[in-house]
């Protein structure tokens, strides 16, 4: 069967990786592509999709946000699929609620496979005339709502502590793209930031992140995946790691994280 959907996503390089892949793909008729979570609400009211490719991770109002809203309209919801770059605990739910979830970056088997997942949901509901679709959605928020409140989510969100040129500089810790330790000394790169955390451990630095941004790729160097420009093969099997900082700074990964990273990025 023939699909429609509507991809949501504020990175301009996301859609269109999803709206290639969909279209190779066949079987779906992307609609339009939307931006942000009020963008995607109204164009889920206006095109009424079989399925929408919606990212988790947006500013503003993100993709729960997006479900809260429509479930508060009473508009009728679609096949939701979830964008994410995590696959720890949104993941899991996603799973135990029946909402199937794309890693990012997209891959092509696993965009076919949710395709099919998707024909199938809207077969049998259509079979079945009496879609569950809302409390399994009601069911997913209210987990992910438990874990966003949680201590342990509160104590590793907003801003840290960066000593640069005399100052101490918060900074938003989606912001920050590595951090590395030298004698005893943390070193935190940003964009336009480079300086020193009062933190005495890379240990003590991680416990204040986000543990799905941020990753320790080696003893020495934690990096958050989202600042990773290339994945660079290295010598005897090995990998770097090139970032976007200014100074494209070229980090080595550990043979232990290894497969971490083959995970994170399907290679």
């Amino acid at each position: 069967m023939s699909l429609t959907a509507l991809i949501i996503d504020d990175e301009p390089l996301a859609r269109q990786e999803l709206q290639y892949l969909l279209e190779r793909a066949g079987g779906v008729d992307v609609l339009a592509q939307g931006t942000n979570g009020i963008e995607a609400v109204e164009l889920i009211r206006t095109h009424r999709p079989d399925v929408v490719f919606l990212d988790v991770q947006m500013p503003g109002l993100d993709g729960f946000g997006v479900l809260k809203k429509l479930l508060d309209r009473r508009v009728p919801m679609p096949q939701v699929v979830f964008a994410t770059a995590y696959n720890q605990y949104a993941v899991r739910a996603f799973e135990v609620n029946a909402v199937d979830y794309l890693l990012k970056p997209f891959d092509r088997k696993r965009v076919l496979q949710t395709i099919e997942k998707a024909q199938a949901r809207i077969m049998q509901e259509r079979s079945e005339g009496n879609p569950d679709t809302d409390s399994k959605l009601d069911a997913l928020l209210r987990l992910v709502g438990e874990q966003a409140h949680s201590p342990a989510a509160k104590s590793n969100t907003g801003k840290v502590v960066v000593r640069a040129q005399n100052r101490l500089l918060l900074v938003d810790q989606k912001e920050i793209c590595f951090a590395t330790i030298e004698e005893g000394t943390i070193t935190v790169v940003t964009p336009t930031v480079e300086g020193h955390s009062n933190c005495r451990t890379i240990e003590e630095l991680q416990d204040q992140l986000d543990p799905e941004a941020f990753w320790r790729a080696h003893r020495s160097y934690l990096v958050n995946i989202q600042h990773i420009r290339e994945v660079v093969p290295w010598f005897k099997s090995s990998y770097q790691l090139r970032m976007d900082d200014p100074k494209r700074t070229e980090i080595p990964v550990s043979r232990a994280q290894t497969k971490r990273l083959k995970e994170l990025f399907n290679l």
